[in-house]
């Protein structure tokens, strides 16, 4: 079974923002790498990839990651479900059929199908299983000496949060790579644009305004299938369940959270406060998460970060983030700087996909390890900050959420075992009452 033991960790202290690019971030210690990892400094070897979640994103992923070089090979796969594994082989040996090596006996199904792949020749791990599975995944591959693209949010509970920092500080010292799904901060015009902002270009920073506004989510709402345990249902039903997803704005919004933290220096604030609930989705959903959240985040002194997700049919859509400064303002994803240093990005267009596996790879072979792990793991910890204060309808602060012992996880993690929310006798799950609900 999957070890959700965590290890604790005090406050995280501000990273600093380096001007030359993501690629040396976290750059850790060399002198650790094993013989074998040291071998692919050449960069002309194979890389061999193994995926866990195959998934839409995991095997979007997995293709991105042999985009990134024709020497990287994808050879082993796992997930909690065998069809998922089988429909992902087939897109992704149409799509690579160079560099697509999976066979059945590196196909690996189950909540343990993952510890049969890092007992394998591995030397990079795509992590893109619902949220949920991130830190215990993360923390196995650590163990393992396997470098890391972790898709984003990396937890969804400050438990998880915190073993994800004690997993990014063991890979440091172990001179691994972690690279996160945290996609913009690999985007060229985003980049450049955050970078100015560093810079001074609209002077102080005092207000951000980010959104995430947009339709429905995904709800398969699925009959139940004879003898389907409540547990396989919400697995198979995965985002709409608080435990697996860490709720909308944590699974989604996190994207907008990271930029407001980036151009704020990747410092924590000092406590939010918010509302939210489900106002629209009631007949027919399933799972407790909210439909829409607004979120205020605050420092003591000075900028405040505006946070508004939503996602309901029929209403205004917004994805954007606004930096309102002393001199003047930047929209981050329209690559543009207005006031008395206007600005706008006219350099080469990036996939940001693929260039955050190209920055993975790279770092391997050269024996410059990434770690991303305190940003991703910060940007992830806004976002359950923003739900912690929607849910419960209370200010908190940042260190109060960072020392939460609330976890979201099942006493264990078997087909017959009870997940942590489950529905009454009309089949309703409950949902957070602001208020009410208390904060652990």
């Amino acid at each position: 079974m999957p070890d959700r033991s965590t290890t604790g960790q005090s406050r995280p202290s501000r990273r600093v923002f380096l001007k030359k690019s993501a690629v040396l971030l976290g750059a850790g210690a060399l002198g650790s790498l094993s013989a074998q990892r040291a071998a692919h400094a050449a960069g002309s070897d194979v890389l061999r990839i193994g995926l866990v979640g195959c998934g839409g994103r995991g095997s979007g992923a997995a293709v991105n990651a042999m985009n990134a070089s024709p020497a990287n090979r994808l050879v082993a796969m796992a997930d909690a479900f065998a069809e998922r594994i089988e429909l992902s082989r087939q897109q992704l040996q149409k799509a690579k059929p160079d560099q697509f090596a999976v066979d059945a006996d590196h196909s690996f199904v189950g909540f343990d199908g993952y510890r049969q792949l890092l007992a394998g020749d591995v030397d990079v791990v795509i992590l893109a299983t619902p949220p949920h599975f991130r830190p215990i995944h993360l923390r196995a591959c650590v163990d393992a000496g396997k470098h890391v693209f972790a898709e984003k949010p990396v937890a969804v509970d400050a438990p998880g949060a915190r073993a994800v920092l004690a997993a990014c500080e063991d890979a440091k010292k172990k001179g691994l790579s972690i690279v996160s799904g945290l996609c913009w901060r690999y985007h060229a015009g985003v980049r450049e644009t955050v970078q100015r902002v560093l810079d001074g270009a609209i002077g102080r920073v005092v207000a951000v305004r980010t959104t995430y506004n947009c339709g429905p989510p995904w709800f398969r709402n699925v009959a139940r299938q004879p003898n389907q345990s409540e547990m396989e249902y919400q697995m198979r039903n995965w985002y709409p369940f608080t435990w697996l997803s860490g709720d909308h704005n944590v699974e989604q919004h996190v994207h907008s959270l990271d930029k407001a933290a980036w151009v704020l220096g990747d410092k924590p604030p000092v406590r939010a406060w918010g509302m939210g609930g489900r106002q629209v989705r009631t007949e027919d959903a399933i799972g407790n998460i909210f439909d829409h959240h607004a979120v205020v985040y605050e420092y003591d002194d000075g900028p405040e970060v505006y946070s508004y997700c939503r996602r309901q049919a029929g209403c205004y859509n917004d994805t954007s983030d606004h930096i309102l400064g002393t001199k003047g303002r930047a929209n981050i994803l329209k690559f543009r700087i207005e006031g008395e240093n206007p600005w706008r990005y006219d350099g080469p267009k990036t996939n940001m996909y693929d260039a955050e596996h190209v920055a993975l790879f790279d770092s391997i072979r050269e024996n410059q390890p990434i770690n991303d792990g305190l940003h991703m793991t910060q940007s992830t910890m806004w976002a359950i900050l923003g739900r912690m204060v929607t849910y419960t309808g209370k200010q908190i602060t940042w260190q109060e959420a960072m020392d939460s012992a609330e976890t979201l996880a099942p006493q264990q993690y078997t087909w017959d075992a009870a997940p942590p929310v489950l529905p009454d006798e009309s089949g309703n799950y409950p949902l957070a009452v602001p208020g009410i609900t208390q904060f652990s």
